[in-house]
């Protein structure tokens, strides 16, 4: 093992060491349990918004009224 130094918010220490405490584990082994889990799940990266992205996002067709009853077009259930 090798000693390495952190610093947590003292509110995010007290639920850590009471967490410790109630599976009766040390505050370590706690933290070392935890960065293992966050670890060995591999980021997935998320879906770029296509609002922010320069392409079209919809390729069907459009209603010709679409820029003007946007909102009835898009929540509007009836329609």
């Amino acid at each position: 093992m090798h000693r390495t130094t952190i610093l947590l918010p003292h509110e995010l220490r007290m639920k850590a060491q009471r967490q410790a405490q109630a599976r009766g584990v040390s505050l370590g082994k706690l933290i070392r349990e935890a960065l293992d889990l966050v670890l060995s799940h591999p980021l997935k990266s998320e879906p770029a918004d296509p609002f922010f992205t320069d392409r079209e996002s919809y390729q069907g067709p459009a209603p010709s009224d679409l820029s003007e009853n946007h909102d009835r077009h898009l929540y509007d259930e009836g329609s």
